[in-house]
C-alpha cells in the first residue's frame, strides 16, 4: 500500500514540487493581502455615508479585486493536484457501481440480441463454427440447387460441367461460348 500511495504522489516532472509549493505558499498569502485591501475600501467606502467626509481609501478596493483573483488562481494550481485526487476517490466508488449496475441490467438483452444475431447467421447459411451452405445455380432458369445435385430440382436440366472443349477437352457448363481452361470458343 505504501509504494502505491508514492506512486500517486510522485509527480511526472520532477521539477514540478518547486512551482507547487511556491504556488500553496504564495497563493494564500496574496489572497489574503486582497481580501485585506478589499475590506478597507469596503469600511472606508461604507463608513463615508454617516458623515460628510468623502472615502479616501476607496482605491484600496480596487487594488484588492486583482489581488484576490491572483490568489484565488495560485491556489487553485497549487492544491489542484489534491482536489483531483479527492474527487477521484469519491468519484470511483460510485463510478463501480454504476457500471456494475448497468451491465447487471443490461445483461438479458445482451444475451437477446447475440441470440438474434446467432440466428440470423443460421438462417443466412453462415453459422457460428459451422459450414455456410453452398448452392448452385442452374444455368437454364436460375433456381439454386444442392452442390452435389447432378440436375435442376426446377427444370430438370444437368448442372454438372458436360460440355467438352475441343481444344483441351476441359469440361464446361452446357451452355458456355468459351473454355474456362483455355479460353477459346466453344
Amino acid at each position: 500500500m505504501e509504494n502505491r500511495k508514492s506512486e500517486i504522489e510522485d509527480p511526472i516532472d520532477p521539477g514540478h514540487r518547486g512551482p507547487r509549493d511556491l504556488f500553496r505558499v504564495l497563493g494564500p498569502v496574496i489572497l489574503g493581502i486582497g481580501i485585506l485591501f478589499m475590506v478597507v475600501g469596503g469600511v472606508d467606502f461604507f463608513s463615508a455615508f454617516g458623515g460628510m467626509r468623502a472615502p479616501t481609501l476607496f482605491w484600496c478596493f480596487f487594488v484588492g479585486m486583482p489581488l484576490l483573483f491572483v490568489g484565488g488562481v495560485m491556489c487553485q494550481f497549487g492544491y489542484a493536484g489534491k482536489v483531483a485526487r479527492y474527487m477521484a476517490q469519491e468519484m470511483a466508488p460510485v463510478g463501480k457501481d454504476t457500471f456494475n449496475y448497468m451491465a447487471d441490467g443490461t445483461q438479458e438483452g445482451v444475451k437477446t440480441v447475440a441470440s438474434a444475431v446467432g440466428q440470423g447467421l443460421a438462417a443466412g447459411g453462415v453459422a457460428l463454427g459451422g459450414k455456410a451452405d453452398t448452392k448452385v445455380r442452374c444455368h437454364k432458369c436460375n433456381s439454386l440447387a444442392e452442390e452435389g445435385a447432378k440436375f435442376c430440382p426446377q427444370c430438370g436440366s444437368p448442372l454438372g460441367k458436360t460440355k467438352p472443349c475441343p481444344n483441351c477437352r476441359e469440361l464446361n457448363d452446357p451452355d458456355a461460348k468459351f473454355c474456362d481452361n483455355c479460353g477459346q470458343t466453344i
